[in-house]
């Protein structure tokens, strides 16, 4: 290692492992791999929310340095809080994007992803979800799709594997080495339909954000597959992530009991969004959604003041790591 190359320190409750640092915009989780060394090879997955390019940017310094680009970028799914940014980082970054086939169209703008479900219900964030971005973002040439073999040039040690439910070309990441997962929104470590989960963080294994998910079966089969797997660390798109055997076993508990967590009414329950890769081809008919409007505007008054309150208390003990 040269003397340019000394080793960083990055301190945050989000990173996974040693070589997996990961930090929260708001409510959603961006991951960097790579060793934290000066001017060291790295790989960012996901892009966070709209607006976040600078924060993305700004964490990425401290991990690896100043003017370090990763090789690549990596996509879990093109849904707007896991692209958000990436536009932005892309004039600053020519790196290549990786995403599965059946995220392309929402990647090259040809379709928007189907609607979200606020009928699902379990609380104000999937009430909320009508008003959440469906537009496609246009990458044109700049994404890629993955290997056929599901690895990543850039990323030799990770297996990329599809994880549909959540959205049609969902993907997880995987290392056998040391069983390092990074499942995006295959499945979550926090109650995402709740807004006070999701300021608390309190961590616990749930089904991927409801108001999103557009097939519940293909949903349950993925979290079953990553279960097989017994990861021994794990990371997701939203809440802390989790290690132990004591997590294995949670974790192995939650796949097993699935169906317990599928919403029992909802417009994807029954029946599931088709989708192709040209975008949608068929969606069954919606639930009506007038309660959620009216519950939504109650609870952007209530996320409002509860964040309001909760960023207070932070800043008070002196915590600045409020985003």
């Amino acid at each position: 290692m040269s003397a340019e190359q000394s080793i960083l320190k990055y301190d945050s409750p989000y990173s996974v492992t040693s070589d997996v640092a990961g930090f929260k915009i708001l409510f959603v989780n961006v991951y960097m791999i790579g060793e934290p060394v000066y001017g060291g090879d790295w790989v960012l997955i996901d892009a966070g929310l709209p607006g976040s390019a600078d924060r993305i940017r700004k964490e990425a310094e401290k991990v690896f340095g100043s003017n370090n680009k990763p090789r690549a970028i990596v996509l879990t799914h093109g849904h707007f809080d896991h692209v958000g940014a990436l536009p932005e980082l892309l004039k600053h970054w020519n790196v290549p994007v990786y995403a599965h086939p059946l995220e392309m169209p929402y990647l090259k703008g040809k379709s928007h992803y189907p609607p979200p479900d606020p009928a699902v219900g379990g609380g104000a964030m999937a009430y909320m979800s009508w008003v959440y971005p469906t537009k496609p973002v246009n990458l044109g040439d700049k994404v890629l799709p993955f290997p056929a073999n599901g690895i990543v040039p850039e990323l030799p040690e990770w297996k990329i594997i599809h994880t549909p439910g959540h959205s049609p070309g969902h993907v997880s990441l995987f290392r056998e080495r040391d069983c390092t997962l990074l499942a995006g929104d295959a499945f979550v470590t926090v109650n995402q339909n709740s807004v006070f989960s999701v300021i608390s963080q309190k961590e616990e294994f749930h089904e991927p954000p409801a108001y999103f998910t557009i097939d519940w079966q293909a949903a349950k089969k993925s979290v079953q597959e990553l279960a097989r797997l017994n990861p021994k660390a794990i990371g997701t798109g939203h809440g802390l992530p989790v290690s132990g055997r004591k997590w294995q076993n949670r974790f192995a508990r939650f796949a097993e009991n699935f169906d317990n967590y599928i919403p029992e009414d909802g417009r994807y329950v029954k029946q599931p969004a088709h989708t192709d890769e040209s975008g949608i081809v068929d969606m069954p008919e919606p639930t009506s959604y007038k309660r959620a409007r009216l519950v939504a505007g109650i609870g952007l008054g209530v996320v409002a003041g509860a964040a309001l309150a909760f960023i207070s208390r932070k800043i008070k003990k002196g915590n600045s790591d409020i985003v």
